[in-house]
């Protein structure tokens, strides 16, 4: 018998070939070869399973899951076959069906550790921590693995941080999770370090802190190996919750003598000793100070501590440590909040980052270090400061330009150290465009001399002198808003490209250049820089808004499309993965982590961005699709919007963007605010509810056209014609009050700092009339329902309003038009200027022709079975000398007349392609004034290419769909 163990199962050789096809991807061969063994062996349900994980691969779902289902139903027992149907049901988004699978295998092999270990984990997959609770102690039942014990601890801790009431977690499952853990101290069977802390993090979620400072003090705190000083911040963490600052401040004392460069341990050191200032905390006058050893109380005695940690570092033959001296600057700064006179003893401020300069200037991490302390100098202070500094740079003889260059990297370190302070302390804002022009000047000559020190760098790798050319961008900016000259954006753009063709990684670079196109209102170039960043998980929604923000505004539709999906594709991973890595940690004994997966899942399910992209990605494709490829009801019921349902989760929206990502060396009065990052939020959150409201408004609208009509019947709420009517009321009343708060949003004008949050589209959409116009039309759906339970007869009124709404509907939309009208891209006086606005106007223009069309496919669909009605009683009557009614020949007039404004509109951007076709960017004269070399105004015509090249897209996109909606029109008839 032991020998047979060790022979392979047959059915595993039949069923490797289907592996390995499907393993390749070549899921058609996985099918005929699954196909073939059936014949042969009609039992297998292995080779039925991976015949539907083919099958679903090819896209035919419905095949798939019904081949599932049949071996389902057989609850097989065989790994291989559990195995496959766990892939499939994942595959297809269906985890719960794996619990299904296991329980039942379960039963019929109680005994087994694996069948056990593996519906544990699927319960995971769902977030099952009742079952999973179950499932372990099951589990430990039968093979008594302290792992499976805790499995079910945790799982009552999960069962505590999902619960909905707070009390029910803090009485029942916490303190059972507690019993259960301590059941296992007392019998001593405490094994791993995962078990430890575990039973740590229960006790500080009963807010049991001196408990827990107990176990970790205690033996069991020895088992806290895996991380550096897990013992000793854990101890600090519960010393903070207790207040306890005497052993806060004297743990902290004793960790800094250590390791003198622990930088958390001197702000608890500081916060601690404050504290106990402010508490009059003395010393007892026997005994030890606290069980951490000495208590530092006084000023005096911090002074004196960081002063001798600086000398030491003095003394050190080898390279000091950066901590004790930003410690020094720490303590300057809080001294001054308090307004404590022993500042002095530390030293002059000036001194002191002149000192710290001349040990680490040579390093990136100068400049971070030094910038959140130059608020300790006063203004007068700054040249001299930056006097000082230069002082420490060692520069070549200056040429004929008047530069001196660094002989090697370090130097070139320092002086970039220097110009990037410079620009911080507010010393470059304060040129005057003459300055600043020199200073541009001197920064290129820095950047090209630079270059020479990174000729064996390769292509992934940065140059050493790239934050020169980033900073001549910044300064060009500066004299882009200052002046309002353009061609300082031109400049800048040329400056970036140049940057990027010999720092093909510079993400900070493509970054830039990604915020200066979209300004700039050039999509076309965007697209290739965002996936050149090769972003990765997280900053698909940390950083995806600077892509996504102008996806749909430019009329660069595919793109815009493509954009949404980059997104989107992370979020609805999320789920699926998040699972993994929950299941990982539970195999590991990573208890810890599992709050923090569900907590980053639920984060990103929060996610203002993913509702965004969620919404606008769903108008995109109604804009570009409805009616098109399917009609407007079709393309809702694929989408699957319920216009009733609100599925955005307004109170606890999440901003995940990270508004920092560009590198910024501004002053603090120029940097990003947290007003402005609240305001900015205000704002998005807004423009989605606008959107999210007129997605739900076109799909009632949709689902309005086709319902059956409530005339002669006296069951309309049967029929859910009024709920349908009454839903589209109330969203049109709370569209009406979204705009109203829009309208007060955009008269603050807030204008935010150049590299923070881009503005959102509202102020446009608002100032365009789109919004108002949309909401009109949609108004106009309501009475056009009005009249069709009226009737024709006894409607005059009714029909009088109808024709005005047709009438106003056409005249907002031919001043929206009026609004479009002007060059996008022009040149004057050898000058090239822009006005993305223009772009954004006219695509929100092409929406809004959308939805009047839709809205006039619903007056027809209306219209259509009135005027036959009427016709039939004509012909009755025999009267043909009967005037048609008003609404009839409004409804003729109004489609002419939308027709007549889409022409202009498809003759004006008509009239845009042959402009710009027709400017020839060659003959553009760069102007000599601006130091421009002759290659590096080739990388500036090659920016101004990519701007035309764009517009031009944008155009034809443009274009394209008006033309598709103009035929679209011509065909409505009634």
């Amino acid at each position: 018998m032991a020998a047979r163990g060790h022979v392979q199962d047959p059915n595993d050789r039949r069923l490797r070939p289907i592996y390995d096809y499907l393993d390749n991807g070549n899921n058609k061969m996985a099918i005929q070869q699954a196909d073939k063994l059936l014949k042969k062996h009609k039992d297998l349900h292995c080779a039925k399973v991976l015949k539907a994980i083919g099958l679903q691969r090819t896209g035919k779902q419905d095949e798939a899951f019904s081949l599932a289902q049949e071996v389902a139903t057989l609850e097989p027992t065989d790994d291989n076959s559990l195995q496959a149907l766990t892939i499939l049901y994942r595959e297809m988004h269906h985890p719960e069906l794996v619990t299904k699978l296991y329980e039942a295998a379960v039963k019929k092999v109680p005994l087994s550790e694996e069948y056990h270990s593996h519906l544990f984990m699927a319960y995971a997959r769902v977030g099952e921590y009742k079952k999973m609770q179950q499932a372990g102690m099951a589990l430990y039942k039968i093979v008594p693995k302290n792992p499976y014990y805790f499995w079910s601890v945790m799982s009552l801790v999960m069962q505590a941080i999902s619960a909905q009431d707070e009390k029910l977690a803090q009485t029942m499952f916490l303190p059972l999770a507690e019993r259960m853990v301590e059941k296992m101290v007392k019998e001593e069977k405490i094994e791993a370090e995962a078990e430890v802390q575990l039973y740590f993090m229960i006790l500080e979620r009963l807010g049991k802190c001196v408990e827990a400072l107990d176990v970790v003090r205690g033996p069991l705190g020895e088992k806290l190996t895996s991380e550096l000083r897990s013992r000793e911040n854990k101890c600090m963490m519960m010393y903070q919750r207790l207040q306890l600052w005497p052993e806060c401040n004297a743990l902290s004392y004793k960790l800094l003598l250590k390791n003198p460069d622990d930088w958390q341990f001197y702000l608890s050191y500081f916060d601690s000793l404050f504290h106990l200032m402010d508490k009059s905390w003395s010393q007892p006058e026997e005994g030890e100070h606290c069980v951490e050893g000495p208590v530092q109380t006084t000023v005096a005695e911090a002074v004196k501590f960081v002063v001798d940690r600086m000398e030491e570092q003095d003394k050190k033959e080898s390279r000091p440590l950066r901590g004790p001296y930003l410690a020094c600057l720490e303590l300057i700064h809080r001294l001054r909040q308090r307004g404590c006179p022993d500042e002095k003893e530390l030293g002059d401020p000036l001194e002191l980052m002149v000192q710290f300069f001349g040990k680490f200037g040579d390093k990136p991490c100068c400049i971070t270090d030094l910038k959140i302390y130059l608020h300790l100098l006063p203004p007068e202070q700054r040249s001299q400061f930056k006097n000082h500094l230069g002082e420490l740079v060692p520069l070549g003889e200056a040429g004929e330009d008047g530069f001196g260059f660094p002989g090697d990297t370090k130097a070139l370190q320092r002086h970039l150290c220097v110009c990037q302070l410079s620009r911080a302390l507010g010393l470059q804002h304060a040129l005057d465009t003459e300055g600043k022009l020199r200073l541009i000047t001197e920064l290129k000559a820095h950047y090209h001399y630079g270059l020479q020190f990174g000729k064996s760098c390769l292509k992934t790798e940065l140059q050493f002198s790239d934050m020169y050319c980033l900073m001549a961008a910044h300064v060009y900016i500066d004299l882009w808003t200052e002046t309002g000259d353009e061609n300082m954006l031109w400049q800048s753009l040329g400056v970036l490209e140049e940057g990027l063709s010999f720092s093909p990684s510079n993400a900070q670079f493509k970054l830039l250049l990604l915020l200066l196109f979209c300004r700039l209102g050039a999509f076309q170039p965007v697209v290739d820089l965002y996936s050149s960043l090769d972003a990765k998980h997280v900053q698909h929604d940390t950083i995806g808004y600077l892509l996504t923000r102008y996806a749909g505004s430019l009329g660069q539709f595919a793109a815009a499309s493509q954009s949404c999906n980059f997104s989107l594709r992370f979020f609805h991973s999320n789920q699926k993965d998040t699972s993994e890595y929950i299941i990982q940690a539970y195999k590991y004994g990573a208890f810890e982590k599992i709050p923090e997966f569900i907590a980053f899942r639920t984060r990103l399910n929060q996610s203002l961005h993913f509702a965004q992209v969620r919404t606008e990605r769903m108008l995109l494709d109604l804009y570009t699709e409805a009616d098109v490829t399917l009609s407007l009801e079709e393309s809702v019921k694929a989408m699957g919007v319920c216009p009733e349902e609100d599925d955005i989760p307004w109170d606890n929206m999440r901003d995940n963007r990270d508004l920092t990502v560009l590198v910024s060396w501004d002053p603090k009065d120029r940097e990003l605010t947290e007003e402005h990052r609240r305001l900015s939020l205000e704002e998005e959150s807004v423009w989605l509810k606008v959107r999210s409201l007129t997605l739900r408004l076109l799909a009632s609208l949709a689902l309005l056209g086709h319902a059956p009509s409530p005339r002669n019947s006296d069951k309309t709420n049967e029929n859910g014609i009024s709920v349908k009517s009454s839903t589209l009321q109330t969203l049109l009343s709370q569209l009406d009050q979204t705009l109203e708060t829009a309208a007060q949003i955009t008269e603050k004008q807030t204008q935010y700092p150049f590299l923070g949050p881009p503005s959102s589209r509202l102020a446009t959409a608002l100032s365009s009339g789109s919004c108002h116009c949309q909401a009109s039309a949609l108004q106009l759906s309501l009475t056009l329902r009005e009249l069709e339970t009226t009737g024709l007869d006894d409607s005059s009124e009714l029909q009088t309003q109808i024709c005005n709404a047709f009438k106003s509907s056409v005249a907002q939309l031919q001043e929206m038009l009026s609004r479009c009208k002007g060059e996008v891209l022009e040149m004057k006086d050898g000058r090239l200027t822009t006005r993305p606005s223009l772009l954004e106007t006219l695509v929100f223009f092409v929406e809004t022709v959308c939805v009047l069309l839709w809205v006039a496919s619903y007056s027809a669909s209306v219209l259509r079975p009135l005027k036959s009605s009427l016709q039939k009683k004509k012909k009755k009557k025999k009267d043909s000398s009967t005037a048609m009614p008003v609404v009839l020949c409004g409804f003729q007039e109004w489609t002419g007349s939308l027709q007549g404004v889409v022409t202009q509109a498809l003759d004006h951007v008509k009239g845009q392609e042959a402009s710009l076709t027709a400017l020839k960017l060659a003959a553009l004269t760069l102007e000599e004034g601006y130091s421009q070399t002759q290659e590096e105004c080739g990388f500036t015509r090659a920016a101004m290419d990519k701007v035309q090249s764009s517009y031009l897209g944008s155009l034809q996109e443009l274009g394209d769909l008006l033309r598709k909606r103009a035929d679209l029109l011509k065909s409505l008839k009634i």
